[in-house]
């Protein structure tokens, strides 16, 4: 709680916890949640939006704190894996301005997008243990390193993350070891424990699936005539004025599944 200064409006507990019901509702602006609790609220519209991206840098202090706690009683098979978020439509990318810096074109399993990626790792018991964002176009190999450094096991991730560089680097006598699953035009052969460990690799599939359907991870467009019908099948919402707007967006929703 704020102790000194001002009292706030709205209380910060209350505006964590107004943005994860956001996030596990399937609400899709923050309009909507006003809306619903204005009278109880007794606050602008402004000044929701505002305490919750504000309180966004608390929200990711609470996530660092679960996947502390998640890596310590991991499991020992982990998997790596990323995902696009558009932060707008293609045909808009040239004039974006919002995440400009951030953002970049990058290319994933449906095509060209103009955002960002979100870099997960999780375990088999699908607890999620560590996070990154990066610009679109930052090739997975990059980002994983950074985003296992302090983790051990048997990690497993798709062609992406072919490196024999990496993988030596990465690897560690009786600690850690990467198995990057070869592409088909490569000739290798693999035994059937590591065809099994492979396969288990739809988990962090699910997990980015889950963290898009039921917890809001969304992609965030402008709002004109040609959108309604997207945003109608609940698949993008409004724009956020702000770089603060776009990653609270992504914080609660991450919040919100590692807190399940």
């Amino acid at each position: 709680e704020k102790t000194t200064g001002r009292k706030l409006k709205i209380g910060i507990p209350q505006t964590i916890t107004l943005a994860l019901y956001k996030q596990t509702q399937s609400i899709a602006t923050k309009k909507s949640i006003w809306n619903d609790f204005k009278n109880v609220l007794k606050c602008s519209y402004k000044t929701l939006v505002v305490s919750m991206n504000r309180c966004a840098v608390l929200a990711s202090l609470i996530l660092k704190i679960l996947l502390k706690n998640n890596q310590q009683h991991s499991h020992l098979i982990k998997h790596t894996d990323s995902t696009d978020i558009s932060v707008c439509l293609n045909k808009n990318a040239k004039h974006h301005k919002t995440m400009q810096g951030l953002a970049d074109w990058g290319h994933g399993g449906k095509g060209w997008f103009y955002g960002v990626k979100l870099h997960l790792t999780a375990d088999l018991n699908r607890n999620i243990l560590s996070v990154a964002f990066a610009p679109g176009n930052i090739p997975d190999k990059t980002m994983f390193m950074k985003l296992n450094k302090d983790l051990q096991g048997l990690f497993v991730a798709d062609a992406g993350y072919i490196s024999e560089e990496m993988a030596r680097e990465f690897y560690q006598e009786n600690k850690r070891i990467l198995f990057a699953k070869p592409r088909k035009n490569m000739r290798k052969i693999i035994t059937v424990w590591q065809k099994k460990l492979y396969d288990t690799r739809v988990i962090i599939e699910l997990q980015f699936r889950n963290l898009k359907m039921f917890y809001g991870l969304k992609h965030l467009y402008n709002k004109c005539s040609s959108d309604l019908a997207l945003q109608g099948l609940g698949l993008i919402t409004s724009l956020p004025r702000s770089i603060s707007g776009y990653f609270a967006n992504y914080i609660y929703s991450i919040l919100a599944c590692a807190l399940k």
